[in-house]
C-alpha cells in the first residue's frame, strides 16, 4: 500500500466527485430525486461497462519503458494544468472556483429549459456530469496506478473520497462550497506534476537519485516552484485591478 498515491488519489478524486455532486444537486433541484438518481445510476453503470470493456488491460499494450513515459508526461501535463489553475486563482489573476455559484447557475440554466420536460433534463444533467467526472476519476486511478502493485492504493483513495464526498451530500444536501478546493488542486497539481516528472524520466532511462525517494524532493521543487510564481504574480494582479 503506497500512501502517498492514496492521498494524491484521494484528493484528485474528491475535487471530481464534489464537482459531480454540485451537478447532481442541480439536477434533483428542477426535476426531483428520481430522475437525478436514475441519471447518476446509469451513468455509474455506463462507467463500470467502459471499464470492464478496456480498464487496465490496454495499458498492457505498451513496453513498460515507453508506457511509463507516456503515463509520466500526460500526468504531467494534467498536473501542471491544475497547478496552473491554483495559482492564477490565487494570486487574483483568475476568479475563485465556487460550488454554490457553479450550483445556483445550473438551477437557473435548467429551470430556463425545463417545463414539462424537468424529469428527462434532470436525468440527463445528471447522467453526463457523473459520466464525465467519472471518465476524469478512471483516467487518475488508472494512471496513477500504473506502476505494479499501485492500482489497489489508487482504488483505495477514489472509493474513500466517493464516500466522504457522498455521505456529506446526502447530510447536507447542499453543494460543497466550503471544500477548499483550490487548495485541494494545488496539493494535487503538485502531487501529479512530481509522479509525472518521476515516471516520464524512468521511462527515458533516468535513473533518479535515492530512487522513489525523489519523488518527494520533486514535490518539494514544485511546490516552491508554484509559490514563487504565485509571489511574483499576486502583485502584478494587484495593480490591474487597481
Amino acid at each position: 500500500m503506497n500512501v502517498v498515491v492514496v492521498l494524491a488519489v484521494f484528493a484528485a478524486s474528491g475535487v471530481e466527485f464534489v464537482e459531480a455532486l454540485t451537478i447532481f444537486l442541480a439536477a434533483r433541484s428542477v426535476g426531483g430525486w428520481r430522475p437525478a438518481i436514475w441519471g447518476t445510476v446509469v451513468a455509474l453503470v455506463a462507467l463500470a461497462a467502459l471499464v470492464a470493456a478496456f480498464g487496465y488491460a490496454i495499458l498492457a499494450l505498451f513496453p513498460i519503458g515507453i508506457f511509463r513515459a507516456l503515463v509520466g508526461l500526460i500526468l504531467l501535463l494534467f498536473g501542471l494544468k491544475w497547478l496552473r489553475k491554483a495559482v492564477l486563482r490565487s494570486s487574483g489573476r483568475k476568479a475563485m472556483h465556487d460550488e454554490a455559484l457553479i450550483y445556483e447557475r445550473e438551477v437557473r440554466e435548467l429551470q430556463a429549459k425545463g417545463g414539462q420536460n424537468a424529469d428527462s433534463l434532470a436525468f440527463a444533467t445528471a447522467f453526463n456530469g457523473v459520466l464525465l467526472e467519472g471518465i476524469e476519476v478512471i483516467f487518475i486511478v488508472l494512471t496513477l496506478g500504473a506502476n505494479a502493485g499501485l492500482l489497489p492504493s489508487a482504488i483505495l483513495g477514489a472509493a474513500i473520497a466517493f464516500v466522504v464526498v457522498a455521505v456529506a451530500g446526502i447530510a447536507l444536501r447542499t453543494p460543497l462550497s466550503r471544500v477548499p478546493e483550490n487548495a485541494l488542486k494545488w496539493i494535487v497539481g503538485t502531487m501529479l506534476s512530481a509522479f509525472g516528472t518521476f515516471w516520464a524520466g524512468e521511462g527515458m532511462g533516468v535513473h533518479w537519485l535515492g530512487s522513489d525517494l525523489s519523488i518527494i524532493g520533486l514535490i518539494v521543487l514544485f511546490a516552491l516552484l508554484s509559490l514563487s510564481l504565485r509571489r511574483w504574480l499576486a502583485p502584478r494582479a494587484a495593480h490591474q485591478a487597481a
